[in-house]
């Protein structure tokens, strides 16, 4: 019998394939296509404290093997969230992540409040909805010129030190790959109470408009993900899974069953899925069944025979 499922901080993944945030929305329109509690998890659309429109302009630009985007987190807010989404994130069984971000430490505490205070409510009903909180810490910093919070391990610090004490849910720190040096940030993240960090977020690029001779974006730069940063973000969960004795989630380009099975070779415990999902509408369902397949075909009984051997 295949064994595919993990643990993370005592929450169960059934598998290790996780829909990534910002790619999946909140699983409802997946969820048409196909039966998203196949899957290890969901980690559902960035959410702020209040709602955000989201930048002007174009926001999703098809690349070599990738894509870039400038979406720049719209989003209903927490409150919307909690009212509107979660009583369907209530019928699914899947692990169930909310990806929360700010521009100010203040934002962050509050959003993890109000997140927390729901979970208890629910908790008291017999119908949890939230199983863990994904803290994004590339966000840009308002009080700081707009540098993000994941650049230096400082300013990234404070927000996982007054998050972990605002919720007891358990926490995933998301990291950035432009951070000064991820694998001290992922060590501080360990210090500071995190169950988990995951890796990589995407990375900052750009397109020209030749002929308007102008950024393709009105922000001139956008977020770079799809297969053609695999190679960057292997190598940083490699490394980040050597310094860390807490769960890595591994992300970055992943459009196969091999490709999940690098990221768990290289340290992960579980990994995320982004742009594949855009590539292919049934990509969870697709590779459920083609991990199960690769895991037969080699003999390999359980993810756990060949997790951080490389």
């Amino acid at each position: 019998m295949i064994n595919t499922s993990a643990t993370i901080a005592g929450v169960s993944f059934k598998n290790p394939i996780v829909m990534a945030s910002g790619t999946f929305g909140f699983g409802r329109e997946y969820g048409k296509l196909y039966d998203v509690s196949l899957l290890g998890g969901i980690s559902g659309k960035g959410l702020t404290l209040h709602a955000k429109a989201g930048n002007p302009g174009v926001r999703v630009y098809e690349t070599a093997s990738g894509m870039l985007n400038s979406v720049g987190l719209e989003n209903p807010g927490v409150e919307a969230f909690l009212a509107k989404e979660l009583p369907y994130w209530e019928t699914l069984d899947t692990a169930r992540i909310v990806n929360l971000g700010g521009n100010t430490l203040p934002d962050y505490v509050l959003g993890a409040e109000l997140i927390q205070r729901d979970a208890d409510a629910r908790l008291l009903s017999g119908k949890p909805a939230v199983d863990m909180i994904e803290l994004n810490i590339s966000c840009p910093n308002v009080k700081e010129g707009g540098i993000a919070f994941g650049v230096k391990t400082p300013a990234a610090r404070e927000v996982v030190r007054a998050v972990r004490a605002a919720t007891r849910l358990p926490l995933a720190v998301k990291l950035s790959p432009n951070a000064e040096d991820i694998a001290e940030m992922a060590v501080m993240c360990e210090a500071e109470g995190a169950d988990a960090v995951s890796l990589i977020n995407t990375i900052s690029g750009m397109k020209i408009d030749v002929r308007r001779r102008r950024s393709v974006f009105n922000n001139l730069y956008a977020g770079l993900s799809g297969p053609a940063v695999k190679p960057v973000a292997l190598r940083m969960v490699h490394q980040v899974s050597q310094r860390v004795t807490i769960p890595v989630i591994g992300m970055g380009g992943i459009t196969s069953a091999t490709d999940i099975i690098e990221f768990i070779m290289a340290g992960a415990t579980v990994v995320q899925v982004g742009t594949y999902n855009f590539m292919n509408l049934r990509a969870g369902s697709t590779l459920v069944e083609e991990l199960q397949q690769f895991m037969r075909e080699e003999n390999i009984a359980s993810l756990d025979e060949i997790r951080g051997i490389v």
